[in-house]
């Protein structure tokens, strides 16, 4: 894993902890925060990172309200919450 990818990491989950178990955050949150200017270039590994963190059980990704399997394809926007 890079370096930005543990900041994408530590990002996501230090926002959807601050969000709490009823609220989700958006990619580009995770991204614009580590990434400042640069932040759409990031949107693809923040989703990647986002991934990871579902597969491992630490966050619930959802599109359309309905959860997101890790290992199925993903298509448009998606939200990031906790388990």
């Amino acid at each position: 894993m890079t370096s930005v990818e543990h900041r994408l990491e530590r990002t996501i989950l230090e926002l959807v902890r601050a969000r709490g178990p009823e609220k989700s955050i958006c990619p580009s949150e995770a991204a614009r925060a580590v990434g400042d200017d640069g932040w759409r270039d990031l949107m693809e590994p923040a989703r990647a990172v986002a991934r990871d963190l579902a597969a491992r059980g630490l966050v619930v990704v959802t599109a359309g309200g309905e959860v997101l399997s890790p290992a199925g394809e993903w298509h448009g926007p998606i939200r990031i919450r906790l388990p």
